[in-house]
C-alpha cells in the first residue's frame, strides 16, 4: 500500500514539539480506524496543544446540488429568496466568476482532490480508492472531520447503474459522517436512506433528509466544539426529483408530487439551512472562529428558468456553456473576511484545497500534483495571485455525454476542437468564431490558451 506522508505540525504546535513522538496511520489499514491521519503520541495529555488547536480556524464548506450562479438573490437573481444566503454575502465576500464542471461527480473529485480530472476521474459515482482529499489534509492538521448530505462517490451501489469502485466516507479522510447514497441509493427527501457512520439509519422514516443532515451536524459541532473541526456539507438539495418541502402545506400537495413548481420552496429551504447552521455556530460560540464557505456543484436543472439581472437564464446542468458552470461563491469569517465585498477574480474547484490549507496553517504533500490556487489573500482582501484562466476536462461518464475540454477566462473560451466563443456577449456559446477575426491582443490570449490545452495532458 502506498504511504502518505509524515507531517509534523511545528506552526501549530510550536518548536517544543518538535521532539513529539507520532504514529502515521497507513491508508489501507484496520478499516475501524480512521486512515492517513497522524496521531500525536501525548497530545490527549497536553492541555497546552488542545488550546493551541482549539484556536484554528473551523471550517463549513455547504456545496448545494445543482445550482447555478442565478439562484442567488445577491448575485442579482429575483426568482428565489435567499435572506441568509446574501446576509453572508453581504457581511463577508462574494465571488462573481466562480465555475464547476457541469456534473457533479466530476466537481466532486476535483474539489474534494484538488485535481483535474483528467488526472483521477475515472468512473461516474466513483471517488477512485487512494485518493488524498482535503478530509485527509485537515485530519493530520489536528481537525475533526464531518461529511454530511449527498455521498455518491462509492462506485457501484444498489439501485443505480454506476459502475467502478469508489471509497467509503471512512476511507476518504472523514472522522464521522451522516449520507445519502453511500451503499444503497434510495430516497434523499422524505423517508431518506441514511448511512450514519457505517450503520443504516432506521428512525427517519417520517423526516426530511435535509433535516435529519442539519442535526447531525449540530450534534457534531455540539462534541467537538473544543477543537478545531471541519464540516463538509454537500447538499442533497436542490437536486430532483422536486418534492415538497416540510414547509410546503400538505394540505396544498402531497409529499410525493413531484413538479418544477416545488422548486422556490427547495432553494428557501436551502437558505433556512444555512441560517440554521450560522446558528448552530452562534450557539456553541463559533461563529467568529468560522469560515463559511457557500457554493454549488454544478449549473441548475435543465427544467428550471430563473430570471437573473432582468435575463432569463434556463438551467443547464450536464452542458459545459455558461449556465452549466457558472456557480455562487460566498464566503464568509468575522474579523477576518471584510464585509460587503464582491470579488471578480476567476476562481477554478481546484482552488479550494490549497486556500483550505492556507486557512488551516498546513502544507500540501509534496509528492501529489495540485492544480488550483489559494484565493485566501483575496478572502482577506488583498490582492491575492489571480488566475487568467481556468481549464476543464470534462468526460463524464454518464449517459450519451460527450467529452469536452477547454480553456476559458471571463471574455473568452477555446474549446480543444478549436472552436472559439466570446462569452461574455454569447453566454450559450451559439455563435463559433476564427482566430482570423480577432484582433491582435485578443489573439493572443487564444494562443495562450492553447498552450494550456497542450499541457494539460
Amino acid at each position: 500500500m502506498k504511504k502518505l506522508p509524515r507531517r509534523q505540525f511545528l506552526k501549530v504546535l510550536g518548536a517544543s514539539a518538535a521532539s513529539l513522538p507520532f504514529v502515521p496511520v497507513l491508508y489501507g489499514g484496520n478499516k475501524s480506524k480512521h486512515p492517513n491521519r497522524m496521531l500525536f503520541m501525548g497530545c490527549n495529555h497536553s492541555t497546552g496543544v488542545k488550546d493551541i488547536l482549539a484556536k484554528r480556524p473551523n471550517i463549513v464548506f455547504i456545496m448545494v446540488d445543482d445550482f447555478g450562479y442565478e439562484c442567488i438573490r445577491s448575485n442579482g437573481g429575483t426568482s428565489y429568496q435567499t435572506p441568509a444566503i446574501d446576509n453572508l454575502a453581504e457581511t463577508g465576500i462574494r465571488f462573481e466568476h466562480c465555475y464547476a464542471t457541469p456534473l457533479c461527480t466530476p466537481t466532486r473529485v476535483q474539489l474534494m482532490t484538488g485535481q483535474y480530472n483528467f488526472r483521477n476521474y475515472t468512473e461516474f459515482g466513483s471517488l477512485p480508492p487512494g485518493q488524498y482529499t482535503f478530509g485527509h489534509l485537515l485530519q493530520q492538521a489536528g481537525y475533526k472531520t464531518c461529511v454530511v448530505g449527498k455521498w455518491q462517490l462509492t462506485g457501484k451501489v444498489e439501485g443505480t447503474k454506476q459502475r467502478g469502485e469508489g471509497t467509503l466516507p471512512e476511507l476518504a479522510g472523514f472522522d464521522e459522517h451522516c449520507l445519502w447514497q453511500v451503499k444503497v441509493r434510495g430516497s434523499r427527501y422524505w423517508a431518506p436512506v441514511i448511512r450514519q457512520n457505517g450503520v443504516m439509519r432506521d428512525d427517519v422514516q417520517d423526516r426530511f433528509g435535509p433535516d435529519v443532515f442539519v442535526d447531525y451536524i449540530e450534534d457534531f459541532i455540539g462534541r467537538h466544539r473544543s477543537e478545531p473541526f471541519f464540516v463538509y456539507y454537500p447538499m442533497a438539495l436542490t437536486h430532483d426529483p422536486f418534492v415538497p418541502t416540510p414547509d410546503r402545506n400538505p394540505e396544498e400537495e402531497e409529499k410525493n408530487t413531484k413538479s418544477t413548481a416545488n422548486f422556490p420552496a427547495m432553494v428557501a429551504y436551502v437558505d433556512k439551512l444555512v441560517q440554521r447552521i450560522v446558528d448552530i455556530l452562534d450557539k456553541y460560540g463559533h461563529r467568529e472562529n468560522t469560515l463559511i464557505v457557500f457554493t454549488g456543484d454544478n449549473g441548475t436543472h435543465k427544467t428550471i428558468v430563473s430570471n437573473l439581472n432582468g435575463s432569463e437564464i434556463q438551467g443547464a446542468k450536464g452542458e459545459t456553456k455558461t449556465a452549466g458552470t457558472h456557480v455562487p461563491l460566498i464566503a464568509n469569517w468575522p474579523g477576518i473576511i471584510p464585509a460587503a465585498q464582491v470579488n471578480k477574480d476567476l476562481i477554478d474547484f481546484t482552488d479550494f484545497f490549497p486556500t483550505i490549507a492556507d486557512v488551516a496553517d498546513t502544507k500540501l504533500p509534496d509528492h501529489i500534483t495540485f492544480d488550483g490556487r489559494s484565493f485566501l489573500p483575496q478572502l482577506k482582501g488583498d490582492s491575492g495571485n489571480p488566475r487568467d484562466w481556468i481549464f476543464c476536462h470534462y468526460n463524464p461518464r454518464w449517459g450519451n455525454r460527450q467529452q469536452r475540454r477547454y480553456v476559458q477566462n471571463k471574455k473568452w473560451k477555446l474549446y480543444d476542437d478549436g472552436r472559439i466563443y466570446k462569452i461574455s456577449k454569447d453566454m450559450d456559446e451559439a455563435n463559433p468564431l476564427t482566430i482570423e477575426s480577432l484582433n491582435d491582443s485578443d489573439r493572443l490570449i487564444i494562443e495562450q490558451f492553447q498552450q494550456v490545452l497542450e499541457r494539460m495532458e
